[in-house]
């Protein structure tokens, strides 16, 4: 047991109260529940408790995923600014109009500080953090988290002022402002340990892969919850070589699904045998994962921090819309260290034929790239934030 932490339970005399903000999608929200669970954990064997407020946006994913762990949760005004290479498009009514909201967020925002009293708050990315931090960063202490290998435009705002500054990769550090540097440790991403406890012969049985050939690889093809258009059609122009050199399990999206079944129907029995396609991938997937040699897939800070952690060969198409062009720097963090294939620019079926034929074909070549994956990879993530957050108390 932490006789620092047992120390600082003792001293509080009560449970331990932190504010999270963030969120708005999964990168944002899923690492900051994942540090939550860790810190509970970690209290716990010290007999000490945890009371959470989270702070985020009626309308993102971290209403769900509160809703769904029962953790207290409350909306501040937030607004979105629109990004754009020439600047008189930064002044559009919009931007302008979502920008009128910040004001009233901070209020709203430093009144839920106040009234909860955090002993820490942590800040993981997305618009809603900012007025929460701004609030909070005068009284409390404040731990920024960011998920990419560059700054969002919320965190690179709160790094200033910042407590500390937890990042995912030792390239991000040249990226902070250069008052934050001081503050910066890198503790990776925390990443949902499930993902880590899969099992490829339980992906078998539970989707019923036994047309699979298990002496050829396995790619997991995959866009997202929602599916990738862009992926599903680049895939599916090649899936008669594909399906020659390997077995696939392709998870579309629900909207793309009936298309694509209709594509494999076409496909000769042999090969149909060797490729799933589905719409979502739920429990199964901490399996489909164990059992996939090579991935094929956006590159989101949550999927990085999961295949390198894994150490999993994967060839990414990154989102050309992403917000500040983060899905491009982080394929290319990984690819330029030999430990992912990226197409960056160009993705056309025969761009993607010729990036994953030699992992399929060659697998001195996928062990290799796999092995440099998972020296990027962080397991311990979670419990290197719960660290950073730990110390912070009463300071």
């Amino acid at each position: 047991m932490n006789r620092d932490v047992s120390a600082l339970v003792s001293r509080l005399g009560r449970p331990l109260r932190l504010i999270v903000t963030g969120g708005g999608t999964g990168g944002h929200t899923y690492p900051a529940l994942t540090a939550i669970r860790a810190l509970r954990s970690r209290l716990a064997e010290a007999d000490g408790a945890l009371d959470v407020l989270w702070i985020g946006t009626a309308t993102g994913l971290e209403a769900k995923v509160t809703a769904a762990e029962d953790i207290p949760f409350r909306t501040v005004a937030t607004g979105k600014i629109r990004r754009s290479a020439n600047p008189l498009k930064l002044v559009s009514p919009a931007n302008v109009k979502d920008m009128g909201r910040v004001p009233l967020g901070v209020a709203q925002a430093r009144s839920a500080v106040a009234e909860f009293a955090p002993d820490v708050v942590l800040g993981t990315g997305g618009y809603v953090a900012v007025p929460v931090g701004m609030a909070a960063r005068c009284h409390r202490p404040l731990v920024v988290h960011e998920q990419t290998v560059r700054l969002g435009l919320g965190n690179r705002a709160l790094a200033r002022v910042a407590t500390r500054v937890a990042v995912s990769s030792e390239s991000t550090l040249q990226f902070l402002p250069e008052a934050a540097r001081a503050t910066a440790v890198v503790t990776g991403n925390p990443v949902r340990p499930e993902v880590l406890t899969g099992q490829g012969d339980k992906a078998i049985q539970a989707l019923g892969l036994w047309g699979f050939d298990r002496s050829l690889p396995t790619v997991y093809v995959t866009g997202g919850a929602q599916g990738s258009q862009q992926i599903n059609e680049l895939v599916s122009e090649i899936l008669p070589w594909l399906l020659g050199h390997a077995n696939v399990v392709h998870q579309c999206g629900p909207s793309h699904e009936a298309r694509l079944r209709e594509r494999a129907a076409s496909l000769p029995e042999h090969l149909r045998a060797r490729y799933l396609v589905t719409g979502f991938v739920g429990p199964e997937l901490p399996d489909v994962l164990a059992l996939a040699d090579v991935v094929v897939s956006r590159s989101g800070a949550g999927t990085l921090a999961e295949l390198t952690t894994l150490g999993r060969a994967a060839v990414f198409i990154p989102l050309a819309t992403s917000a500040g062009n983060e899905q491009e720097h982080n394929a290319r963090h990984l690819s330029d260290a030999g430990a992912a294939v990226a197409l960056i620019g160009r993705a056309a079926p025969d761009t993607l034929q010729d990036a994953i034929g030699p992992l399929l074909t060659d697998p001195a070549r996928r062990a290799d790239i796999a092995r440099r994956a998972a020296e990027h990879g962080r397991p311990d993530a979670a419990d290197r934030l719960v660290d950073v957050l730990l110390s912070v108390v009463d300071r």
